[in-house]
This record gives C-alpha cells, sequence and structure tokens, in this order.
C-alpha cells in the first residue's frame, strides 16, 4: 500500500522552494485522489503541483503588470491571476500551518474566500480595512471560487471603504435535473470546515467520519438559461417532506444512501420554482424556495435534462 503521508512529505520537501501548500494539506489532496477516485499517483502529484505552484509563465506577475483589476462576481475560472479591491470582513482561525490568515474579504458585488499562505511573508490584513491586491491566483473547488495570496502579492491598504454587495437574485423557472452530491450527504466534522465528504475523505481533512446532512444541487430552467442552484438541508426539507431523520432511517433500511435522491427526484421534477439567493461563483445559494405550480410534461423535461 502507499505511504501518501511519505509521498506528501517528500513532494512537498523537493518543492519547499515554490508549493504553497503544507504537508498535511499535500496527503489530504492525495487522498482524496488516489483513494477516493483512483487517480494514479503520478498524476495525482502533477495535479497537486500544477494548482498549487505558481506557473512558469505567471512568476513575474509583479513587474509585468498585465492583470486585470476585477469584481468578485467576474470570477468564473480558477488559474486567472488578477488584481481585486476588497475589504476584509472576517478573518477564521487557520487549521494547518502553511496558512498564515485566511476568511471572507467582500466588494460591491459580493464575497469570496481568501487564503494568505505563511510562507509568503505577506503583511497581516485587518478585520473592517480596504485593500487592493495586486498578483492574486484564483482558485475553485466544489463550484466555489477563492482567491489566494502568494508571495509574488502586492498589498497596498486603501483609504476608503466599501459597501459589500450580497449578490442577491432570484430565478423562476422549472427544475429540471438534480445533480450528484445531493439527498442524504456527509459533511467535514473539523471545526470551521463543511466540505462534503467524498467517499469519507474531506478534500482538507483526510478520512474524517462526518455529519449527515441534506442539500440539493439544483438545475433551474427559466425558458432562456439554466440556472445551478444549491439549496440547503431547511429549503430541502420543506420542498421534498423529508427530513433528516427520515433521510437517515431510507437510508439505512436500503442500506444505499441513493434512495433519498432518488425519492427527492419524484417529489420535484417538472415543477416550476421561485427562488431567492445570493450568487456565488456559478451557483445560486438559495435562502427561500416557493413552489409555482404542479408538475410539466415529465417526458419533455427529461429529455431537456440530458442535454446538460
Amino acid at each position: 500500500m502507499i505511504d501518501l503521508r511519505k509521498q506528501a512529505e517528500e513532494l512537498h520537501n523537493n518543492n519547499s522552494d515554490k508549493i504553497q501548500i503544507g504537508i498535511d494539506e499535500i496527503e489530504a489532496q492525495l487522498k482524496t485522489m488516489v483513494q477516493g477516485y483512483s487517480v494514479p499517483l503520478d498524476e495525482a502529484i502533477r495535479s497537486i503541483l500544477n494548482r498549487n505552484t505558481p506557473s512558469s509563465t505567471t512568476s513575474t506577475n509583479t513587474t509585468r503588470g498585465a492583470n486585470s483589476k476585477i469584481k468578485i462576481q467576474d470570477i468564473n475560472s480558477p488559474g486567472q491571476w488578477v488584481d481585486i479591491q476588497i475589504k476584509l470582513v472576517d478573518l477564521w482561525v487557520p487549521n494547518i500551518e502553511s496558512i498564515d490568515q485566511v476568511g471572507l474579504v467582500g466588494d460591491e458585488t459580493g464575497t469570496i474566500k481568501f487564503t494568505k499562505w505563511a510562507k509568503s511573508n505577506l503583511p497581516k490584513l485587518e478585520e473592517g480595512k480596504t485593500y487592493l491586491l495586486k498578483n492574486v491566483v484564483t482558485d475553485e473547488w466544489g463550484g466555489r471560487f477563492s482567491i489566494k495570496l502568494n508571495r509574488t502579492t502586492i498589498i497596498e491598504t486603501l483609504d476608503q471603504d466599501i459597501e459589500i454587495g450580497d449578490g442577491s437574485t432570484s430565478v423562476e423557472g422549472a427544475l429540471v435535473d438534480i445533480q450528484s452530491g445531493s439527498g442524504l450527504i456527509k459533511r467535514c466534522t473539523t471545526e470551521t470546515c463543511t466540505r462534503v465528504l467524498q467517499n469519507g475523505v474531506c478534500a482538507e481533512h483526510g478520512e474524517v467520519t462526518g455529519k449527515s446532512d441534506l442539500r440539493l444541487k439544483a438545475v433551474i430552467d427559466d425558458g432562456v438559461n439554466v440556472h445551478e442552484v444549491i439549496l440547503n438541508s431547511t429549503i430541502t426539507e420543506s420542498l421534498t417532506g423529508i427530513g433528516l431523520a427520515e433521510a437517515e432511517s431510507m437510508a439505512i433500511e436500503a442500506v444505499d444512501t441513493s434512495v433519498v435522491l432518488t425519492k427527492m427526484r419524484g417529489n420535484l421534477l417538472g415543477k416550476y420554482y421561485l427562488i431567492h439567493g445570493s450568487k456565488f461563483s456559478r451557483y445560486l445559494i438559495a435562502s427561500e424556495a416557493q413552489v409555482l405550480s404542479d408538475p410539466v410534461d415529465m417526458e419533455a423535461i427529461m429529455i431537456q435534462a440530458r442535454s446538460f
């Protein structure tokens, strides 16, 4: 059996001058890919290096000044090197030594997670202050974008305030699909982490027991565009009539968690909904949802869903 801890230590030590994450996080990512998804070790190592080291084409960003200055709502892909003007909204307690600061920053268009690496030797950011961050890189996990500050990042303190927007919006249309990762799920129980587990593995903290929760990742078709919507446990229970206790009982009885999602699909597909929430990367995070009609033609709906 492969000693992933040893592999993580070797990977970190051989790339200590450029890799931006610590041994614990490398090990967790290796477990997710190698054990959780059966990715070959060599491919997993290449992926980690690609995601967590500045590329040769961007290592001179501090001098070439070619970054785009963008708003949070315009971040739509990982690996972008950008400049961004933000206000520090909230600081969290880092859970690994390689992270110096982690928390939430925002601008007029919404909020986003930020991470500042310990080895970057950057000055401390303070809650409530406004900054221009030059040369930060975007990242993505599970459809949620974040920004990472690294040793090439330039921090400028600004003497002004930013009114933080919540990105509130609404969509109305037919629910045409429910994506994988929905129904009865398990979340990481490590403090401050709520990542959904994949085969019992948290991408950041490795193998954990996990805590049961309900969630739906739905696709809403408004007749012109499709919208990916995440519904929390409260809204999921309200729309499906299935609570957490009942969902757990169903899964235990069937020895299969998929029965919960199958039941929820039958309750939801084809109905029209009005959903309010906040835009977060490609997802609308729902704050409330309302049923507008009975189901429409299910055959037509499923044909349309398969096209997505």
